[in-house]
């Protein structure tokens, strides 16, 4: 790496983590502004490393464009030295959002029984100029990737769902209600319900991620409705196991 060699040993061995279950379920909804909202309303601040940094990789890669000498070969020990601080401040960014998205990973599902979370095409989001930037710096796949992770340590049940019409329908009453991107306020006007656009969202992903999970423990147990598919459309390595459905059904 830009901070020198690095040596990495893989070991075998079995992993795992003693959870006790207690029935709490949530459901998330990503963020730009915040992190994250949770179906109880609790936001997860977004440190926003890459936007704090920019000033500084500016003056990085402006040294090293002045330092590089085009057609020049080899570049001089100055070039090559402005190109490697360059380097350590990416590598110091990129160390930055793992050490966010593992920690608010665990903790999120040391304290949860049920996590639901929306199965996002991070690829496609991305190619929106005016937001990729941010999407990268709140670095969501790789936050996502981690909650999935810990759920299997923990022998949780963690759920992907599909996005469409989490942010537009209230989680209320299910009617339609919509509204721009800079809207942060949900206003139901058939039932009167007025809630944070996040926290509506989440709500209406924990909802989602219910009736998926309903599916699936009836499809377990025999009873699945004809026709019925209990995996969703989009559905990010569900981790459900005889295990989780006891542990579950106890907790609820």
């Amino acid at each position: 790496r830009a901070d020198g060699y690095y040596c990495q040993f893989l070991v075998n061995v079995e992993r795992k983590e003693t959870h006790n279950f207690q029935g709490n379920v949530v459901g998330i909804d990503l963020g730009l502004n915040t992190f994250y909202t949770d179906s109880n309303g609790k936001a997860v601040d977004n440190p926003k490393y890459l936007r704090k940094s920019e000033k500084q990789l500016k003056k990085l890669q402006r040294k090293v464009s002045r330092r590089h000498k085009k057609g020049q070969k080899p570049q001089s020990n100055n070039y090559h030295k402005a190109r490697i601080q360059l380097a350590r401040q990416h590598l110091k960014i990129s160390r930055q959002l793992k050490d966010h998205a593992v920690k608010t990973a665990r903790a999120l599902i040391q304290s949860h029984d049920l996590v639901v979370y929306e199965d996002l095409k991070i690829a496609n989001l991305v190619k929106n100029h005016n937001l990729a930037k941010s999407i990268s710096d709140a670095s969501w796949y790789q936050f996502t990737q981690w909650v999935e992770y810990y759920a299997k340590l923990h022998g949780i049940v963690c759920v992907a769902v599909p996005p469409h019409f989490t942010s537009q329908n209230c989680s209320n009453c299910g009617q339609t209600v919509k509204k721009l991107l800079s809207v942060r306020t949900h206003k139901c006007p058939h039932c009167g319900y007025i809630a944070d656009r996040d926290h509506n969202a989440a709500r209406n992903i924990l909802a989602k991620g219910l009736e998926m999970l309903g599916a699936i423990v009836n499809s377990t147990e025999g009873h699945s409705e004809p026709g019925g598919n209990p995996k969703a459309t989009g559905e990010s390595n569900l981790w459900f196991g005889d295990s989780n459905v006891a542990n579950l059904k106890l907790s609820l």
